[in-house]
């Protein structure tokens, strides 16, 4: 599975998933949506006109799953399969 994290780099809750993942040893691509503005359209589309982040997209064969401002133990449970 791709785990996809759409951030900034002023964004707290960003910062604090972004190291609990760490911690957790689960891999990630950060994507920084002030730098790229397909990034930040795509988090528009997906939160309702807002550039809310952190968004995450998990891709997997059996599905794209989106979260915003999820907790690790959220992203876990996705992981391991119990979110999709």
């Amino acid at each position: 599975m791709a785990l996809t994290v759409y951030t900034t780099t002023w964004c707290g809750p960003c910062k604090r998933l972004k190291s609990q993942l760490g911690r957790e040893g689960i891999a990630f691509t950060e994507v920084d949506i002030d730098s790229d503005p397909d990034a930040a359209s795509f988090v528009m589309s997906v939160n309702n006109g807002n550039q809310t982040v952190p968004t995450v997209v998990v891709d997997s064969p059996t599905g794209r799953i989106v979260r915003t401002n999820p907790s690790v133990i959220e992203l876990k449970r996705i992981l391991a399969g119990a979110g999709v």
